[in-house]
């Protein structure tokens, strides 16, 4: 089974975060995706560009209207993704518990459904 590793946190966490602790950070990413290639897990991933470059897309009245910004309004956003197969979502959620953004924000795991 196929199950979205969700990436949420505080952009201005990051974007405050000093050189070291930001390199250090970014090689631990670098170390938690060599681990799930090397567990045969890992079908994909990216790092999403900061909140303020997205365009939300509606339809009001059968046309689109389109609007800069985030969806909502919130404390945390979506900062990135994995994608993994899993055999079970304990598996899955043990894997989102060693994601290095874990102890800055938070996880959801949800699972793929097509």
């Amino acid at each position: 089974m196929e199950y979205m590793i969700l990436i949420y946190a505080d952009e201005a966490r990051y974007e405050a975060m000093e050189e070291g602790p930001m390199a250090s950070l970014m090689a631990d990413f670098a170390s938690y995706t060599q681990e799930l290639e090397a567990a045969g897990v890992l079908r994909g991933g990216a790092e999403l560009a900061p909140v303020r470059s997205a365009t939300c897309v509606r339809l009001h009245n059968g046309k689109p209207v389109i609007t800069d910004g985030p969806f909502a309004e919130t404390k945390e956003q979506l900062g990135g993704y994995y994608l993994l197969a899993c055999a079970h979502l304990d598996e899955a959620l043990t894997w989102a518990a060693r994601c290095p953004a874990a102890s800055l924000g938070t996880i959801e795991v949800r699972p793929v459904t097509a």
